[in-house]
């Protein structure tokens, strides 16, 4: 008799996967100091921010090398990570020279909104939303739409475009009305039906 397939792992986005969209765009000259927080990712939980960190420089790396290997000027932007568990020695960093990705926790967002750190979030352009699903709904999630607004009363110029990942997210209408509030959002449903062929014997 056959085995049973071992179940399927739970998907997972990629929480690198909206990266490249705000940065595909004419670089800074590489002498030039950080202007402020482009991107800001926000992860619910703190025990990933620090990856994202991490496999954020990997490919900065290799951007920065193709650069050089083609001549041409490139400064990989700087990547810094704002949680509970960040040293006042980092924040202290942060505020003199913010990276131009920063990842924080819905928590961590609203606690910059309030203080001297919130003058380096006026040039976010880009806010991404990391696992969704499991904000939509919830007290924290009703508590980052707060946050979500302050920060584009906050931001200088254009308001800053939103971004949602998640693997599971369900009803995506509802999840698309959460992350946009009154303004309008485009879906983009990746996801494929399993495409099985089984035969008992």
């Amino acid at each position: 008799r056959p085995h049973p397939p071992p179940p399927a792992p739970t998907p997972r986005p990629n929480p690198l996967a909206a990266i490249p969209y705000p940065l595909d765009r004419p670089p800074r000259p590489p002498a030039a100091p950080p202007a402020g927080v482009r991107v800001h990712h926000v992860s619910p939980l703190t025990a990933p921010a620090p990856d994202i960190e991490r496999h954020l420089r990997s490919p900065l790396a290799r951007v920065a090398r193709a650069a050089e290997a083609m001549d041409q000027p490139f400064r990989a932007p700087r990547v810094a990570v704002r949680t509970g568990d960040t040293s006042q020695r980092e924040r202290r960093l942060q505020l003199k020279h913010p990276g131009e990705i920063l990842v924080t926790t819905p928590e961590s967002l609203y606690l910059l909104l309030g203080s001297k750190a919130s003058e380096t979030l006026r040039s976010v352009d880009t806010v991404i939303v990391d696992e969704i699903h499991a904000l939509a709904g919830t007290k924290r999630g009703a508590h980052l739409a707060l946050s979500l607004e302050r920060l584009s009363a906050r931001v200088t110029g254009k308001d800053p475009l939103r971004i949602g990942l998640s693997a599971t997210a369900r009803p995506l209408e509802e999840i698309a009305r959460f992350l946009g509030g009154d303004r309008p959002v485009s879906i983009v449903d990746t996801s494929v039906r399993p495409n099985l062929d089984l035969t008992l014997s």
